[in-house]
């Protein structure tokens, strides 16, 4: 069987779409049509369902991704490695949500690498669930750090760490707030304060009135930036009132710098996942870094 065959059959596979497997192989989308039809005729099976928006996998197709797929992976990287005498070194790929991956994660990789670490260098990048999942599937990460738990076979997801949000301002705002109120679960006390958020739907205040309060946030956004350190930085300035995980605002409840307006008895998390494509935790590199932040996800409570 053609590797060439099995390497455009793998991105199709990991792709969904005729279109974008020839983007990332660098091919026309005829060409890919023509190798998937050489495949298919080869194995005398149909390896796709061709819909309307791209292609569903049958279940030989799924048989043999999950077969052919960590194998191909292998052979790209002993390609892009060499078998020089620093082949050894190898380079893990590593994407996940800005400051999740900023503050937990590389700290913890950043132990295995260097002179006196195990072996491989470490290259990161930041994006949100959808963009990092569909970079792991197409073969530009090894491992991915997202909110939402990966669908299908050809991905594989552990549990790594839930992360508490916090609702946050700082002492100025918080003299506003009538304590007795929220808990009563009464938001109406915060809708004339000014909100800092990541974007205008306001995720993360918009998660925490449907858990705690059992509604919908009637304020607006009054500092959007894109970033939940930014938040932090804009809420300790007095900008308004913020939802944050507590891991990253905790040195500044500790120091005053923002109080918590609301401690509920059980408190808004979300669950992040660590993703592989199936089979490449055989990859020693990847196994290694998949262990260690499992590792230290465990102290990260």
């Amino acid at each position: 069987m053609d590797l060439a065959l099995l390497r455009t059959f793998v991105a199709v596979h990991r792709a969904g779409s005729f279109t974008r497997a020839a983007a990332l192989l660098g091919l026309s989308q005829p060409a890919v049509t023509s190798q998937i039809r050489t495949l298919e005729q080869q194995l005398g099976r149909p390896l796709f369902l061709r819909q309307a928006r791209g292609v569903t996998p049958t279940t030989i197709g799924d048989e043999l991704a999950h077969k052919a797929a960590p194998h191909l992976d292998a052979l790209v990287e002993i390609a892009e490695t060499g078998l020089d005498e620093d082949s050894s070194l190898r380079t893990l790929h590593l994407a996940g949500p800005p400051e999740f991956t900023a503050e937990r994660a590389l700290p913890a990789l950043t132990e295995l690498t260097g002179e006196h670490g195990q072996g491989f260098a470490l290259r990161a990048s930041f994006g949100n669930a959808e963009e990092t999942l569909e970079g792991l599937a197409a073969g530009h990460h090894d491992l991915a750090i997202t909110t939402a738990r990966p669908r299908g076979a050809l991905l594989t997801a552990t549990a790594l760490c839930d992360e508490e949000h916090v609702l946050i301002a700082d002492p100025g705002w918080a003299s506003h707030v009538s304590a007795a109120k929220l808990r009563r679960k009464d938001a109406h006390v915060l809708e004339n304060l000014p909100v800092v958020e990541v974007h205008e739907s306001l995720p993360f205040v918009a998660r925490y009135w449907a858990s705690v309060f059992d509604s919908r946030p009637a304020a607006s956004g009054t500092v959007i930036v894109p970033d939940l350190r930014a938040v932090l930085a804009c809420a300790v300035t007095g900008a308004g009132l913020a939802v944050l995980p507590r891991y990253l605002c905790a040195s500044a409840l500790e120091r005053g710098a923002v109080v918590a307006l609301l401690e509920p008895a059980v408190p808004p998390l979300r669950t992040y996942f660590l993703a592989v494509r199936t089979g490449t935790l055989a990859m020693p590199h990847i196994a290694r870094a998949h262990e260690r932040l499992l590792r230290a996800a465990s102290d990260w409570s």
